[in-house]
């Protein structure tokens, strides 16, 4: 205990999303130490000093292999999305993460609901995690891959950290092509949520113990200064779900990946020992703490064998839930008029119609708005002869004339 305290006094990291979850990781470590030197000190053996300790995690097989495979992957995924793109990038005001067209996503594999379902490209499912939107959607994920997968992966190694991050995001992944069946979606953040809710999982597993007076009773700022971890997670949190509502990126991947990393969590990070700090553990708690253990994982792959079918019984057209599409899509900007805002959050985008011509031009046109709906739109005042710029304006006649801007 003595030593655990005086690791704790000695042990400041930088607060902020950079330095959150290598802060979280350094709780469990400064556990480790301290039960190194205690058990040298019981056996009389000379203690190992933090930095030779430090150095023995940070070399060998121990280092975060999986992290670095990910990194190297989401690089040449994106260079590869900018070659297929031409080597340039799309306007602001249809790709706002400095990337790629819609279309080249894609072909690299993004996920849409249709193609998964109609067209039996489950690849789908599991290509997204690599796949992102453009430059500023791969510094954020990469930036958050780096801190936090690299402290979930030293702490409990390759494998824990591979299903932390891969059923996650294939599980979000599932969530979002059954919520949001109109949307094409890209990016690690699946995986990431993932590991954020195994973050969580590690705080809940440790409550009693890392806010407890055991560890804390010698320095009550460190015992708060968790509770501030605990502020930091949330507010990145917050930050992600506000990248959710841009193009490309959605929230149900988001949250789905978050609770999916919960369970995972609870399954793969390991308890820290509490008979270390004198606190008995009675064999309810054991027994609970088992049962926690063993159903976490069981009950990740249970939801996703259960999304999977609900998935495979959709028509890959109609979300069950139109309303949360708002989860995930806000118009913006919000001072734009409505034909100039960046990206809507209805269904205009893909309506069809046909169009009449005679000697002078398209006269007339018989739109079908998104809920089957026709609407005859007189353009005999307009003098129209541009087949191409009648498609451009199909999204803002539906809003104009149609009365469900959404799909039934």
């Amino acid at each position: 205990m003595r030593t655990f305290s005086f690791v704790l006094q000695g042990d400041e990291r930088p607060w902020g999303i950079l330095g959150l979850y290598d802060h979280l990781a350094g709780i469990r470590v400064d556990v480790e130490w301290a039960e190194d030197a205690a058990w040298r000190r019981a056996h009389k053996e000379p203690y190992l000093s933090w930095a030779d300790f430090q150095q023995t995690r940070d070399t060998g097989w121990n280092r975060p292999f999986f992290t670095y495979i990910l990194l190297v992957v989401c690089t040449v995924v994106l260079i590869a999305s900018y070659g297929l793109n031409g080597w340039k990038v799309e306007p602001l005001s249809v790709n706002p993460m400095i990337g790629p067209s819609a279309e080249t996503l894609l072909r690299m594999g993004a996920k849409q609901t249709s193609l998964i379902v109609n067209q039996g490209e489950w690849y789908r499912l599991f290509s997204p995690m690599v796949l992102h939107a453009g430059l500023i959607h791969y510094f954020l994920n990469m930036t958050a891959l780096w801190f936090i997968g690299k402290a979930v992966e030293q702490c409990h190694g390759f494998a824990a950290a591979a299903i932390i991050f891969i059923i996650p995001a294939v599980g979000g992944t599932i969530m979002s092509a059954i919520f949001l069946p109109e949307y094409i979606s890209v990016g690690a953040s699946g995986g990431i949520f993932g590991l954020i809710g195994a973050c969580i999982a590690d705080i809940c597993i440790n409550w009693s113990l890392l806010f407890s007076k055991h560890v804390n009773s010698s320095d009550e700022g460190t015992r708060f200064r968790h509770l501030k971890v605990l502020m930091w997670l949330l507010f990145d949190i917050v930050i992600n779900c506000l990248v959710g509502l841009t193009p490309f990126v959605d929230n149900f991947t988001h949250l789905g990946g978050m609770v999916y990393g919960f369970l995972c969590g609870l399954s793969t990070i390991e308890r820290l020992s509490t008979d270390f700090f004198g606190i008995a553990t009675s064999t309810l708690s054991r027994i609970r703490n088992l049962f926690v253990r063993f159903s976490g994982l069981l009950l990740s792959v249970v939801l996703i064998m259960v999304t999977t079918a609900l998935l495979v019984e959709s028509d890959g057209g109609a979300s069950p839930c139109s309303s949360c599409r708002y989860v995930s899509c806000v118009p913006f900007p919000p001072w734009a008029g409505e034909d100039a805002k960046w990206w809507y959050c209805d269904d205009c985008s893909r309506v069809t119609a046909d169009a009449k011509l005679d000697s002078s031009g398209y006269y007339s046109l018989s739109l079908t708005c998104p809920d089957g709906v026709i609407e005859e739109i007189d353009l005999s005042d307009e003098l129209v002869t541009d087949r191409q710029w009648i498609r451009r304006q199909l999204p803002n006649l539906c809003r104009k004339h149609c009365e469900n801007l959404f799909a039934s």
